[in-house]
């Protein structure tokens, strides 16, 4: 860890933010690396890292400043001019970063950049049953009358003179000053002349000033909506879709908004219901127009898995963590090495030569890196050791690697921190509606606390938690308040009542 640290502080770029030169992607495994690095090290260098970092995306060109929603990459240093290409695995990876960061910093301008990807994904990704589309491309036309002529970024770019006409003079001209919109264009590099006199829309002021000219951003985000829109892919992916579903549960638990919980369960009980054979507990890769198909890959497993083990902070209903454990049995049936560790990608077939196992946090963390995770959750929650025991193998399969190149794994590495930590677990005893058991859930939802666990114990899960944690049976209400009990390392102090009390707990160690 230390070492992948030192790498990832070599590759920082101190002016711009991000690691290494253009092209820019958004590798969101590092931030999610550095941040549990910061909190078991305290090495506040690790966290300002991931700051400066998501907050230059955030100003810049990548992010769509209008409709919320960041573009696939940056093809300059600057994040400034993008590769249009929305995604929608990024759109889930950097709302759970932007998400952290707020809880890291208490900040509201992270929690504001997350709500605008969520704001995006809701309402021009979303299908009319609930899950969620692939992905917008780079290319539309920039005239309806010619909608076959197609070029970058068409739907995104502007004229100086587009924007003073829908907002008058007076109002445009503040406007163009925070967005920094220039007379004959903003982009100095255009290889293709497609930016040729237009602009890109990035943050050049205070970002405390966007909210002021939110009237502004609203009017030329519906005169956008007129424009030819990028062609939208339709398919309906498992693992995505699973990235997507843990975003919008921790946004719900983090933000406190219940519609993006609405939104989660929703995406959940699609895939539950369109590409799960419960029966069989097998998973299917894809959805389009009625078709579900293609055997499911570790990544859907895996995902599925982190999303209901996600989902389930949010209405604390153990029916949550039943299939995130049910998903996760059939993925060590399908997909595990029993004798050397770890997790092949895909099923073994006659026509399959080899099997691989993808260890590379890249763009999207590894399937094996988010099985571990998983593996090490379900763990704890369950007290079944042979789950610890898959995870180990796994990290000892992957140890060659991890050491040779940590910093290709950063994903991986976060959870060998979890797995050499002492666990950690709050279980709040109280009706999961009540506002007493509310107060103490949200003194640990505000928090940064990486490796701690969340269980609601009630009188109608009390059964099913205590089936894997028998000492669960013994915590209840006191004197009928809800009360929170701090367990690490298989030893609970106190219970406590207060959240101001919980929240000293929280940053203490016994």
């Amino acid at each position: 860890a230390e070492r992948a640290f030192r790498f990832f502080q070599g590759e920082f770029d101190a002016e711009f933010g991000g690691f290494g030169g253009a092209p820019k992607f958004p590798r969101t495994v590092v931030h999610h690396f550095l941040l549990r690095y910061w909190a078991r090290t305290g090495n506040a260098e690790a966290a300002r890292m991931v700051f400066a970092t998501l907050e230059a995306m955030a100003r810049g060109g990548m992010c769509d400043q209008l409709g919320g929603g960041f573009h696939r990459y940056s093809v300059d240093e600057r994040w400034f001019v993008p590769h249009f290409e929305k995604m929608l695995y990024d759109q889930a990876l950097l709302a759970v970063s932007y998400l952290e960061a707020y809880q890291a910093t208490g900040d509201q301008f992270h929690a504001r950049v997350a709500r605008s990807i969520f704001d995006y994904v809701l309402r021009d990704m979303i299908h009319p049953e609930g899950a969620f589309y692939s992905a917008e491309d780079a290319d539309s036309a920039p005239d309806p009358d010619r909608p076959e002529v197609k070029s970058e970024g068409a739907f995104y770019l502007w004229r100086k003179s587009e924007i003073e006409r829908l907002l008058g003079e007076q109002a445009a001209a503040p406007f163009c000053d925070l967005y920094g919109v220039r007379e004959g264009g903003n982009v100095e590099f255009d290889p293709h002349g497609e930016f040729a006199g237009r602009n890109i829309l990035y943050v050049a002021g205070s970002p405390g000033q966007a909210a002021e000219l939110g009237d502004a951003r609203r009017k030329l985000l519906e005169a956008r909506s007129l424009r030819p829109r990028p062609h939208l892919d339709d398919k309906i992916l498992t693992a995505w879709n699973a990235l997507m579903i843990s975003a919008l549960a921790r946004g719900a638990q983090v933000l406190g908004e219940p519609r993006l919980a609405e939104a989660a369960r929703r995406a959940a009980g699609f895939v539950l219901s369109r590409l799960y054979d419960a029966p069989s507990g097998t998973l299917l890769r894809r959805f389009r127009d009625g078709d579900a198909a293609i055997g499911g890959f570790l990544d859907d497993y895996a995902f599925l898995a982190q999303a209901l083990l996600d989902l389930y902070p949010t209405d604390f209903h153990p029916r949550w963590l039943e299939h995130a454990l049910a998903l996760t049995e059939k993925a060590r049936e399908l997909f595990e090495d029993p004798s050397n560790g770890g997790f092949f990608s895909a099923i073994a077939a006659s026509d399959l030569v080899l099997r691989m196992k993808d260890d590379h946090d890249g763009a999207e963390p590894s399937a094996n890196s988010i099985m571990v995770s998983n593996l090490l959750r379900l763990a704890e929650i369950t007290g079944r050791d042979e789950l610890r025991q898959s995870a180990e193998r796994a990290l000892e399969a992957f140890a060659g690697r991890l050491k040779a190149a940590p910093a290709a794994l950063p994903q991986l590495l976060a959870a060998c921190l979890r797995a050499g930590a002492h666990p950690r677990q709050v279980v709040i005893a109280g009706d999961r509606q009540s506002a007493d058991t509310e107060a103490l859930v949200a003194e640990v939802r505000r928090r940064f606390l990486p490796d701690t666990l969340l269980l609601v114990v009630d009188e109608s899960s009390r059964a099913t938690l205590a089936r894997w944690n028998p000492t669960v049976a013994q915590m209840h209400p006191i004197e009928g308040n809800a009360a929170a009990y701090v367990c690490e390392n298989f030893a609970c102090r106190e219970p406590v009542t207060e959240p101001g009390r919980l929240g000293k707990l929280l940053y203490s160690r016994a």
